[in-house]
C-alpha cells in the first residue's frame, strides 16, 4: 500500500492514486498549472482584446436572431457571474438555458430567477423525464462506480448541445474557468460525463426502462461534429478576464440578492449529497481538495485555511441522515436499499465498457494543438 503523502504546495494528496511529487514534494497538479496553464492564461491579464473580439463575433452572428448565444445556467457562482458579465459588460443577448434534472435546490431556483428578472432576459428550462432520470441514477448506484452524478451531468450537456444544433445557435457560453477550476478531478474520482458507451453499458446492465426521452451525446459529436461541421463553438469568457470568486460573489449579492452555497456545485441537491457524503465516505475522494487547490494556485485561498476546512466533514452529521432519507425516497427506494449500495463492493469505470482510449487520444491531439491544457489524466 502506498505511503500517504500530501502536496507541500496545495492540498492534493495520495487519495489521487496517480498523483506524483517532485523532489520538493510539489504534486503534478501544481506543476502542470505552473508549466502549462499559467504562462498562457496569465490570470486573464492582457486578454481584454480577445474578449472584446469574441463578443463582436457573437453579436455579428446573432444580428437577425432573437438571441446571439445560449448560456448554460446552473445558478452557481461561475455561471451567475458569467451571465452578468455577458449582458452588462459585453452587451450580448444570451438565451439563459437551464436543465432541470429533478434535483434543483430552492436556493438555486431563487438565484436564477433573481438574475434573469433583473437582467431582463429570457429563460428556457428543459425538464428531464424524471422516470428515466431516476432509473438511470439507480443504475449507476447499482453499478458500484464512484461517478454516480454522470446521469445528471450528461443530461445537462447533451440537452444544451442538442438545442444549439436544432436551432442553429453558433455560440454556447459556459462558466468553466481556470481561476476556480485549474485543478480537475482525477479520472478515478469522476470519469468523463460524456462517455455514451459507458452510460449505455451501465444502463443496459442495471436499468429497468428504456431511455426514450433522455438525450445521449458522445465525445465525437460534441468535440468534432458540432464545432467543425455545425460550426458551434463552446466558449469560456471567464478565462479572458481577471476573475476572482469572492469579488464575483460580493457583486452578485449586492446587485441581485444572490445567495452563496456551502460548497461549489451544491446548486443540485443530489450533487450536494454525492460530493459531500457519498464520494468521500464510500471512496475516500474529497472534491474539496480539488476545489481548494485551484483557489490556492490562483491566489484566492491560503493552504492553511484549506487544511483547516478539510479537518471538518463537508456535510452536517445530523442533516445527512435526513438527506440520506430524502435521496432514497426521491429515487423510490428504501433507506436500507440505498445503504446496500453504499456497502457493496467498489467498482471503477474500468469495470464497464468505455471510450477511454478515444478520450486519451483526443486529449493528446488537443494538447498538441494548444486547444487543451491541464485536465484529467
Amino acid at each position: 500500500m502506498r505511503e500517504y503523502q500530501i502536496c507541500t504546495n496545495c492540498v492534493m494528496d495520495t487519495s489521487d492514486s496517480k498523483i506524483t511529487f517532485d523532489d520538493k514534494g510539489v504534486c503534478d497538479h501544481c506543476n502542470t498549472y505552473y508549466n502549462d496553464i499559467e504562462p498562457v492564461w496569465n490570470y486573464g491579464k492582457g486578454r481584454e482584446k480577445e474578449l472584446s473580439s469574441m463578443a463582436d463575433k457573437i453579436k455579428a452572428s446573432g444580428k437577425s436572431k432573437d438571441f446571439d448565444c445560449i448560456l448554460g445556467m446552473s445558478g452557481g457562482i461561475d455561471s451567475s457571474y458569467l451571465l452578468y458579465l455577458v449582458k452588462e459588460k459585453l452587451g450580448l443577448r444570451p438565451l439563459v438555458f437551464h436543465v432541470d434534472a429533478g434535483w434543483n435546490t430552492q436556493l438555486a431556483v431563487n438565484n436564477i430567477e433573481r438574475l434573469v428578472d433583473k437582467l431582463n432576459l429570457d429563460l428556457f428550462t428543459e425538464v428531464i423525464n424524471w422516470e428515466e432520470m431516476k432509473d438511470l441514477q439507480l443504475a449507476y448506484f447499482k453499478s458500484g462506480v464512484p461517478h454516480i452524478d454522470v446521469p445528471q451531468d450528461h443530461a445537462f450537456f447533451a440537452t444544451m448541445y442538442h438545442f444549439a444544433s436544432k436551432y442553429k445557435v453558433n455560440y454556447i457560453l459556459t462558466g468553466g474557468n481556470y481561476s476556480t477550476e485549474c485543478v480537475r478531478n482525477p479520472i478515478e474520482w469522476m470519469y468523463y460525463q460524456s462517455d455514451s458507451v459507458q452510460l449505455k453499458d451501465i444502463h443496459k446492465k442495471f436499468g429497468q426502462i428504456p431511455l426514450a426521452d433522455y438525450l445521449v451525446t458522445n465525445i465525437l459529436w460534441h468535440k468534432v461534429y458540432l464545432p467543425y461541421v455545425k460550426k458551434i463553438k463552446v466558449l469560456r469568457p471567464l478565462d479572458y478576464m481577471q476573475y476572482n470568486k469572492q469579488e464575483a460573489m460580493d457583486l452578485l449579492q449586492n446587485e441581485f440578492g444572490w445567495q452563496p452555497y456551502p460548497q461549489k456545485h451544491f446548486e443540485s441537491r443530489f450533487t450536494r449529497f454525492y460530493e459531500s457524503y457519498w464520494l468521500p465516505e464510500r471512496f475516500g475522494y474529497d472534491t474539496r481538495r480539488v476545489q481548494f487547490s485551484s483557489l490556492i494556485l490562483t491566489g484566492q485561498m491560503s493552504r492553511e485555511d484549506a487544511l483547516n476546512q478539510l479537518k471538518l466533514p463537508a456535510y452536517d452529521s445530523e442533516e445527512i441522515k435526513h438527506e440520506f432519507e430524502f435521496v432514497a425516497n426521491k429515487l423510490g427506494i428504501s433507506k436500507d436499499e440505498l445503504q446496500t449500495y453504499f456497502n457493496m463492493p467498489k467498482k471503477t469505470h474500468l469495470d464497464y465498457k468505455s471510450q477511454e482510449n478515444v478520450y486519451k487520444l483526443g486529449s493528446k491531439l488537443m494538447r498538441l494543438m494548444g486547444l487543451e491544457r491541464g485536465g484529467k489524466r
